[in-house]
């Protein structure tokens, strides 16, 4: 038998928007459906709001009625939008008044009431997706679960639907508990974020913890920290330590104590470029490298350069700024680093 998950211990808060996520396969969809109680763990503690969800059919059966989960790839049934919305309402014994009234709502929430009587199947991804949402909001559940909301979804398309949970978790004070392998989508809508790697929860905490202070390498690499540098602790002062890296030395802050073995995490967007023979004014910058470039890769609307001060180093540089100061693989630079942008741990590798 196959272990997906293991040694999963975590606590989602009531109203906030918690986000897991990590690279594709690593245990999103089986957590997310362990939680809306779709499939059964063979061993630990599901609770929902103190409930042991352990429980007979019934009592399983009104805690699945507080939640909502939207998955990856929508189904819709080949029939009205409207139809599709009510379907879940029509095995609740809600009166048809009461049905259309709260169609009519979750439509008009997701922007899509003027395509009420459309037959769903003729509808674009994303305005399936919209649907899905819909027909998830109009149980009104405690709790919205959504698995890659957007993952086969355009950029467009993508935008709206994250303004949609926005919008949704601001009206209702939902709980919404979302998966996704894009760590920018997790950056720009969670409260909290779980990393799930190799079916393990890696990492829970809030975006500056995930993104600038990562427990460890794998964490780094998958939150777009290229720069993990290893050095050795040669003084500390007061939590200001200087720490040999290569035949450099380098300023952070960090408890560690002489002689301890550490890895350097530096994040590209806090390595400012400058050219090696320009003026370079009084900045609050301790850390200045000479190198040279050795490679240049567009990223968006950015460039990611990367030099060699004796060991490599990843700098996120607009292409305007690179324009300017005609950047290329070969040109000489001085690699500007705050004490404060280097992230230190600890490292027994």
């Amino acid at each position: 038998m196959k272990t997906i998950l293991e040694s999963i211990d975590l606590e989602i808060h009531k109203g906030e928007i918690f986000t897991f996520i990590g690279p594709s396969g690593s245990g999103k969809t089986s957590l997310l459906r362990l939680i809306d109680l779709l499939d059964m763990p063979t061993t630990g503690t599901i609770m929902f709001d103190g409930i042991d969800t352990a429980a007979p059919n019934a009592v399983r059966l009104s805690i699945r009625r507080r939640m909502a989960m939207v998955f990856q790839k929508p189904a819709v049934l080949n029939t009205t939008v409207a139809n599709n919305v009510a379907f879940g309402l029509k095995f609740r014994d809600i009166e048809k008044s009461e049905i259309d009234s709260r169609v009519h709502e979750a439509l008009d929430i997701v922007g899509l009431l003027h395509l009420a009587n459309r037959k769903a199947v003729t509808l674009s991804g994303g305005e399936m997706q919209r649907v899905a949402i819909a027909r998830a909001l109009v149980t009104r559940p405690e709790v919205l679960l959504l698995d890659e909301p957007t993952a086969n979804l355009d950029p467009v398309n993508t935008e709206l639907i994250e303004n949609l949970i926005r919008h949704i978790h601001q009206r209702f004070h939902t709980t919404i508990i979302l998966s996704t392998h894009d760590m920018i989508q997790g950056q720009r809508l969670a409260d909290r974020i779980g990393v799930i790697m190799n079916g393990r929860i890696a990492q829970i905490g809030s975006l500056h913890d995930i993104f600038y202070r990562p427990h460890g390498r794998d964490i780094a690499r998958f939150v777009g920290i290229d720069t993990i540098l290893k050095g050795v602790v040669a003084s500390n002062d007061g939590g200001l330590a200087n720490i040999a890296v290569s035949n450099v030395v380098l300023e952070a802050i960090t408890p560690c104590k002489p002689g301890t073995h550490v890895a350097l995490f530096i994040r590209p967007e806090e390595v400012t470029i400058a050219l090696r023979d320009g003026d370079h004014p009084k900045t609050s910058v301790r850390n200045k490298l000479a190198g040279t470039i050795t490679k240049m890769v567009p990223f968006g609307p950015f460039l990611r350069v990367t030099l060699d001060f004796g060991s490599p180093l990843t700098a996120l540089v607009t292409r305007r700024s690179a324009d300017e100061l005609s950047l290329a693989v070969g040109t000489n630079v001085i690699a500007g680093i705050k004490a404060t942008a280097i992230h230190v741990l600890a490292d027994n590798g």
